[in-house]
């Protein structure tokens, strides 16, 4: 069946594999928000991409491509700091 595939299917296909990963890695991100959020109520959850990452065992650019991508549904806002992010819980 694979070596019917053309090279342009195996691309979209590959594609879409890897937007599901983005969005599950941006879901797990939100989650752990929320989870810290309720362990302390009071202030801001702010992360570093780098912290993050190791949290959730992501390679860092995963993590800052994932963010990107809360960041344009407003579900993460950048932090003063760099490499800072702050988590809209």
């Amino acid at each position: 069946m694979r070596a019917l595939e053309t090279d342009e299917a195996r691309a979209k296909s590959a594609e879409g594999k890897r937007k599901k990963k983005l969005r599950l890695l941006a879901d797990r991100i939100s989650g752990y928000g929320q989870r810290v959020h309720r362990r302390y109520p009071t202030g801001n959850v702010v992360v570093s991409e780098r912290d993050l990452a190791e949290e959730l065992r992501k390679r860092p650019d995963a993590v800052g491509t994932a963010l990107d991508l809360l960041l344009s549904e407003q579900k993460v806002q950048r932090a003063p700091l760099s490499g800072y992010w702050k988590l809209n819980v």
